[in-house]
């Protein structure tokens, strides 16, 4: 856009928020007045400013991405069919996470450059804070939908878009992604507008409907509505609950339905609103249920239901066993199993547990493995990302807060992630990127275990265990200045070093458990050498790359066979994979001999027996494999 063109804009932002632009106001919507002055009272933006996006690398959108992977799967098809249904030309669909970071997108090819200018990709990030009013950021701060049209954005340089948002909230009510449709295309007719907008909500609607129906599959599901041709259909609604009738979530139109609010329904026995006997009610349940029955309401009114039965899995193995691995993760070798075993032990203790490891190692899914064979697994496990949150939300999204505290924030307040951890285990992953002022905080409430939400009063007692990571070197940290000495000492109570994925031995087990859950029910089968390669293969994107490697795999098998050809093309040869695969003994060779190291516990002398060769070969065969005991 012409800078005069954009200058012209601000001084009428100005003058509109100033009150003093005549007789038109072109922010007569309130939720565009109210945006408007956040983001020059609060985020202190120039309407004016012409700097480009900011854009997450490429590292930091997987760790956007990650959480979310499953909401992916289930939004694409919604998203390209609602792509379909507008035209396609001139629209663009955009999937962000809960920090206004776009983690998906559907758009024409040929548009991707006139896309890409007006910061409408992957990567980009559009919270209000930093963009102003727009589509994504307005209703990240409204918890609704809104529809920002050209000159109703805050910058200038937005003003040739039209935007429609919509929420998606999880089972918990929590916002968890917002659903965009963004078009570059000159203004909209009215008719256009206002089908953009019905089909967006539309669509949030119909992928949260169907992220609720397979959050939690192990516990019961009743859909239900006043109307049995309407249950299965998107005004349903859901609820789902334990094996002793507890309500443990319920969707938006649930709520609607019953005509209660959230906190009068989760928490509460399912016979509180049913008349309709509770033993009949799990008398017609079914893994997949198809016929609709009648359920008697306390105050008399009639529902039809369909309820789904838990789907029943194969509990884990205690850790005592040594048999710990299901798909989420792997510990057959042997450091792992060591500092898993060690690490429980001590968490037990209530001793913080503190994971290093290089991006991509499976630091995540180690504690929440952590906390499903602890004392504690039927208890929360809250995780948060603190390099993932811009440093205006991470205080409080730890501390949470009362209503009325800020501006912008909602009139009934939120819980931070510190209480929703009460009882159970919260994980602090990146904590190295935790502003120095925060720190401060949290180590405050780590040692009086009790916590106060911004602009509260009163301090809410706290039992929760710590796990924190990072990629970084802590030590590194301290010494530099970056990280509290006093915090680092309260929350490296142990440490445990995460190996990177290519000094694994067990590598080739979790080939095996990664491929048969993106597999799902499809047979996959690898073509020979296939196998060796991914063996070889250096992967400095760890076990992240892996995963995402042997998912696109699956997507091209045809008949189910995965080609070299398929492999070729995401890992092109590097000369450390070229070394590798022309000596695979040596890559056994080395496993074997960090095995056996490991099961030792680097005692070079039991090593060098039970292989029968002298302690000098053995430390030569060391420096060979460049095998050095960890400091």
């Amino acid at each position: 856009m012409k800078p005069a063109l954009i200058n012209a804009h601000a001084q009428q932002v100005l003058q509109a928020v100033q009150g003093t632009i005549g007789n038109h106001n072109p922010i007569a919507d309130l939720a565009i007045t109210r945006s408007w002055r956040r983001c020059l009272d609060q985020y202190q933006l120039d309407p004016a400013s012409r700097r480009s996006p900011n854009v997450v690398e490429q590292p930091r959108l997987q760790d956007h991405r990650a959480p979310l992977e499953h909401m992916i799967t289930v939004a694409h098809w919604q998203m390209s069919s609602l792509h379909q249904q507008l035209g396609r030309d001139g629209h663009v669909v955009l999937l962000t996470d809960a920090r206004g970071v776009a983690i998906d997108s559907v758009f024409n090819e040929s548009e991707r450059a006139e896309f890409q200018r007006s910061g409408l990709w992957l990567g980009s990030v559009w919270s209000e804070d930093y963009e102003g009013t727009n589509g994504v950021g307005t209703c990240l701060v409204e918890r609704q939908h809104v529809t920002i049209r050209r000159d109703e954005h805050f910058r200038g340089k937005h003003v040739g878009l039209t935007c429609s948002a919509s929420p998606v909230f999880d089972a918990g009510g929590e916002l968890l992604a917002v659903l965009n449709l963004s078009s570059v295309r000159e203004e909209q007719s009215l008719q256009q507008h206002f089908k953009a907008m019905a089909l967006t909500q539309l669509s949030a609607n119909l992928i949260e409907s169907c992220f609720f129906l397979g959050h939690d599959p192990q516990r019961y599901l009743l859909r239900f509505h006043p109307e049995a041709g309407f249950v299965g259909l998107l005004g349903e609604g859901l609820l789902s609950f334990d094996e002793s009738a507890r309500i443990c979530s319920v969707n938006h139109a649930a709520l609607e339905l019953l005509g209660l609010s959230r906190g009068d329904v989760v928490g509460q026995a399912l016979t509180t609103f049913l008349e309709t006997p509770i033993d009949h009610v799990l008398s017609q349940g079914s893994e997949h249920p198809s016929v609709c029955w009648p359920i008697r309401l306390v105050d008399g009114r009639l529902l039809y239901g369909q309820l789904r039965e838990p789907i029943r899995r194969t509990p884990l193995a205690t850790p005592a066993s040594s048999e710990i691995n299901d798909v989420r993760v792997c510990l057959e070798d042997p450091r792992l199993q060591r500092g898993f075993a060690r690490a429980l032990r001590v968490l037990e203790r209530d001793v913080p547990v503190f994971l290093q490891g290089e991006t991509g190692t499976g630091k995540e899914a180690f504690a929440a493995a952590l906390h499903r064979a602890s004392t504690r697994a039927s208890q929360p496990f809250v995780a948060i990302n603190c390099a993932a949150i811009p440093e205006t939300l991470i205080e409080s999204e730890l501390f949470g807060y009362r209503g009325g505290s800020f501006t912008g924030a909602r009139k009934d307040g939120m819980i931070g992630k510190l209480e929703q951890a009460h009882g159970g285990i919260l994980f602090l992953d990146e904590i190295a990127d935790m502003p120095l002022a925060l720190q401060t905080r949290l180590l405050r409430v780590l040692e009086e275990r009790q916590v106060v939400p911004l602009g509260g009063a009163t301090a809410t007692p706290l039992d929760v265990r710590l796990i924190s990571a990072s990629n970084q070197d802590l030590h590194t940290c301290v010494a530099e200045g970056r990280f509290r000495e006093d915090l680092f000492y309260r929350v490296a109570g142990f440490a445990v070093q995460l190996p990177p994925l290519r000094e694994r031995s067990d590598k080739g087990r979790l080939i095996d458990l990664l491929l048969r859950e993106e597999a799902k029910d499809e047979r996959v089968r690898l073509e020979a050498g296939v196998r060796d390669r991914l063996l070889t293969h250096p992967w400095p994107g760890n076990v992240r790359q892996l995963r995402t490697c042997l998912r696109t795999l699956v997507a091209l098998a045809l008949e189910g066979r995965v080609t070299l050809d398929d492999l070729a093309e995401l890992l092109p040869t590097t000369p450390e994979a070229v070394a590798l695969t022309e000596n695979p003994l040596g890559v056994s060779e080395r496993q074997t001999l960090l095995s056996l190291i490991e099961a030792e516990h680097w005692h070079i002398a039991h090593v060098a027996e039970r292989l029968g060769i002298s302690r000098n070969t053995l430390y030569r065969k060391l420096r060979h494999h460049g095998i050095s005991r960890p400091g």
